[in-house]
């Protein structure tokens, strides 16, 4: 027996107070990066931390919605579970908007939080809050730990939850005594539970269905959701669209799936998507949807939405299956097994006309969005040219990540990707103040990336002290603020849908680059077009973090636009559309 094999044995006898078995677990799961703040309910398990820093980096977040956000940048961009660290009370209810974030966006997360000692609960002790009761709608599952020998089996059955089938996010809660109590530490990886079944046997008869449907289409569409990332299916969704030369979008979470520049690849659904794709989802006959969930920002009026089609729906969550869509053929698996299966049963195909079809309407977007957006001809900067000229100067290599409202949408329209794994937004939640901290755990979890953060005036002053922690551990994180002094989004709305009434969304904002400069960040601000190039150069070359502001037209506008409650195919290009 080796050397190592039997110190691996020695240290499964090991008695271990609860807080080094929880560190120790942590590290037989293979976690290197913890994403936390710390306080009197979790502190024992920070003093246990403090010998294991060789083995496991923990990055001090500002905050802990902070510390959940960032971590879920990690998970988004390594494709590893998040790991974020809490103490109890208010330390674990400023999570709860993370986790609701990532069960929607199905991102894996392991949370802890420190918990008072097991005699105190139910009292209403200093710092006690029912986290397990909060969290429960928004978690896989959860766990409140009260004795230190469970530890180890609920931590590994935490991680088996939060990776396997469609993942989401996990909850441990620990008494503060289990902390302190002793066990003999023994671990063993979870593999199987009981009653959970994370994946079902594909439907071989389900595929010859499809590959039927798909072989006799004359006018197939397919939609490109997270799932495929997750699942790590963007080879074999590239052969299947190659093979059988079927047009793809991507919905904002499949973003980076798929080249951008990829001569099938049509362009991103929705209410802000490209023209043609939300067109033309009413006019396909067959429409696959692989890994997505039929969202309402991507059907809009579902009673209208494609209708005249025939649907295909490959999802691992059989709860999303008919729920959203009725689907003619349902194939509850995980995107890469199926596709894979898939590629093997359907013909070579052509749909040049088809193809053809999708020609119009970018032209048409093109003429009357897109030329408007990155080459403006008003004297005021634009948040599309910003988005297209950054992506310009890192190549399209970079990792982006975005807060929510206007710059969100613009910069999933006009950053372009060519790697997968490399947007990190809010979908389904719609969370300001995510991006700054996702773009925190980007950087961890993506080293060797530069990562843009795109974000409003808005969002970003909701984790503002986030900048913090990018410069304590000097990470490569570009921040660009596009600044129009209001809540664009919702002003945008307020314009179209209530007659210009600005109701309480005008922002009287603060000097940033005083902010920035007070973290130690150096950082500019943008106010012309003649000085828009030599900033981002410079913001490019600088090693680790920088602080861009640009000053952009006030009253801009995302279009194209799908109003709420609309069918996809009254999709707007201008307001008077």
């Amino acid at each position: 027996m080796t050397t190592q094999n039997q110190n691996s044995l020695e240290r499964k006898g090991e008695n271990l107070t609860g807080a080094q078995a929880l560190i120790r677990s942590l590290i037989e799961e293979g976690v290197d990066t913890i994403f936390g703040y710390p306080g009197g309910a979790i502190m024992p398990v920070y003093d246990a931390l403090y010998d294991f820093l060789d083995q496991i980096n923990h990055i001090l977040t500002r905050h802990e919605q902070g510390a959940i956000h960032a971590a879920q940048g990690y998970a988004r961009v390594s494709g590893n579970v998040g790991v974020c660290l809490a103490t109890s009370g208010p330390g674990a209810t400023n999570l709860i908007t993370g986790i609701a974030d990532a069960m929607v966006d199905s991102t894996p997360l392991v949370c802890f939080t420190g918990q008072v000692t097991s005699p105190l609960l139910g009292t209403d002790a200093f710092q006690e809050s029912d986290i397990v009761g909060m969290s429960m709608p928004v978690t896989k599952w959860n766990y409140q730990i009260t004795r230190a020998e469970e530890i180890p089996e609920v931590v590994a059955k935490a991680f088996f939850i939060a990776r396997s089938g469609r993942p989401g996010p996990v909850l441990i809660d620990i008494a503060k005594d289990a902390q302190f109590q002793t066990t003999d530490f023994q671990y063993k990886k979870c593999s199987r539970i009981r009653s959970y079944l994370p994946e079902q046997p594909v439907d071989k008869e389900a595929l010859v269905e499809a590959a039927h449907l798909i072989d006799n289409a004359k006018k197939p569409f397919l939609l490109v959701g997270q799932g495929v990332v997750l699942s790590g299916a963007e080879k074999e969704l590239l052969q299947f669209v190659e093979k059988t030369n079927i047009p793809m979008a991507s919905t904002l979470l499949g973003l980076s799936a798929v080249p951008s520049d990829h001569p099938l690849w049509k362009g991103m659904l929705g209410m802000h998507g490209n023209y043609g794709p939300n067109v033309l989802t009413n006019e396909c006959d067959l429409l696959i949807a692989v890994g997505m969930r039929f969202d309402d920002r991507v059907t809009g009026d579902v009673k209208t939405y494609a209708t005249q089609a025939k649907v295909i729906h490959i999802e691992i969550d059989p709860s999303e299956i008919n729920k959203n869509i009725p689907v003619e053929v349902a194939i509850c698996s995980d995107a890469k097994k199926a596709l894979k299966m898939l590629n093997h049963l359907v013909k070579e195909n052509h749909h040049d006309s088809w193809h053809d079809a999708f020609k119009p309407f970018a032209e048409q977007e093109y003429e009357q969005v897109i030329k408007n957006d990155l080459y403006p001809t008003k004297e005021s900067l634009t948040m599309p040219e910003v988005v297209n000229k950054v992506a310009d100067a890192t190549n399209h290599q970079a990792v982006m990540a975005t807060d929510v409202g206007q710059q969100q949408m613009f910069a999933a329209r006009y950053f372009k990707f060519k790697n997968s794994r490399s947007c990190v937004t809010s979908g389904g939640l719609g969370t300001m103040g995510f991006g700054l901290p996702a773009a925190v755990g980007a950087a961890v979890g993506a080293p060797d990336k530069t990562v843009v953060a795109f974000l409003g005036d808005g969002g970003f002053q909701m984790t503002i002290q986030e900048l913090a922690t990018i410069r304590q551990e000097n990470l490569n994180v570009k921040v660009i603020v596009l600044n129009n002094e209001f809540l664009g989004m919702v002003r945008q709305w307020q314009e179209l849908f209530f007659d210009r009434r600005y109701s309480f969304t005008h922002m009287h904002n603060p000097d940033f680059i005083k902010i920035a400069d007070g973290y130690g960040i150096p950082a500019q601000t943008v106010t012309t077009r003649d000085d828009l190039d030599r900033a981002i150069a410079e913001m490019i070359e600088t090693d680790g973090p920088y602080f861009l502001e640009v000053r952009v037209e006030k009253e801009d506008n995302v279009f194209p636009m799908v109003p709420s409650g609309a069918t996809v195919s009254d999709v707007k290009l201008t307001p008077n559309s």
